[in-house]
């Protein structure tokens, strides 16, 4: 048996074999994972059963660091290879229209009687994982700028709005308020991007709330980007504003609100200069 570093040819055949895997699962078709594991064996040097199940987690946790889907029966393990991650990154290369996917959106007439979304708390210190975990999510997001593929993806952002204007409209009528249900403007698609909130909505007792959506197929604390003029309306216009993130998308959307001032829940970081001249 081999006890020695994965070599690149391994890591491409069982990540390979994770995503035939990953695919069976989201569609909702059966697939046997002790069958897969037993028919990689022989493909790679004859690695044992248990080395390419913990493979297997290694890559959950790396799709999870990436913001992506995962196995939920493979719980994602850590303290995996920077290798396994160029892996990871390699099949995704080569499989672009992975990315471009958009297994959680639903057509517009579904969405309108689309169930609330789950709002729970937001990450904080005392939710966090270990900080070893932490680190290492974070660096393979940082490295392979998960927050900027989520912000280019439009299709993706787009969906994501109009689930949350069905949630807003579903959560007024629950309460009531079916005329302000009827009020609830979808702004970043009726005016344009650039206002600083994607979504104009109320509370039941008729206060404003200006709505700013960050989706992600990932999990809660995947990165993201937010404009500086997206700060600058959250500033100006506190009590109304709030930023909602939606993550879990392609699985069941979930969501945690931020409130202003967002650096007392996030590091805001600068990632881009306007350079003048002199």
């Amino acid at each position: 048996m081999s006890n020695g570093p994965w070599t690149d040819a391994e890591n491409d055949l069982i990540v390979a074999d994770y995503f035939a895997m990953l695919a069976e699962d989201m569609a909702g078709r059966p697939y046997n994972k002790a069958q897969h594991r037993r028919s990689l064996m022989p493909l790679l040097r004859n690695r044992t059963e248990g080395s390419i199940e913990f493979k297997h987690q290694n890559i959950s946790a790396v799709l999870k660091g990436l913001g992506e889907d995962w196995i939920p029966g493979y719980k994602p393990a850590f303290n995996f290879q920077m290798t396994l991650v160029d892996a990871v990154a390699r099949w995704l290369a080569w499989n672009p229209a992975w990315l471009g996917r958009m297994p959680g959106a639903r057509s517009a007439n579904v969405l309108r009687e689309a169930a609330q979304i789950w709002i729970g708390p937001p990450p904080t210190l005392s939710n966090q994982p270990p900080p070893q975990e932490l680190e290492q999510m974070l660096h393979v997001a940082r490295k392979f700028d998960v927050a900027g593929r989520d912000e280019r993806n439009r299709a993706l952002g787009r969906a994501g709005e109009e689930r949350v204007v069905a949630h807003e409209r579903s959560a007024l009528k629950v309460a009531g308020r079916d005329d302000l249900a009827r009020k609830v403007r979808w702004v970043s698609k009726e005016d344009g991007d650039g206002v600083g909130y994607d979504i104009a909505s109320f509370a039941p007792d008729g206060r404003e709330r200006l709505i700013e959506v960050k989706t992600t197929n990932g999990w809660e604390r995947t990165p993201f980007y937010i404009s500086r003029n997206e700060l600058a309306v959250a500033e100006e216009r506190r009590t109304e504003w709030c930023l909602l993130r939606l993550w879990n998308f392609s699985r069941e959307p979930k969501a945690f609100e931020l409130h202003p001032p967002l650096d007392a829940h996030v590091s805001l970081t600068a990632t881009a200069f306007q350079a003048s001249f002199h």
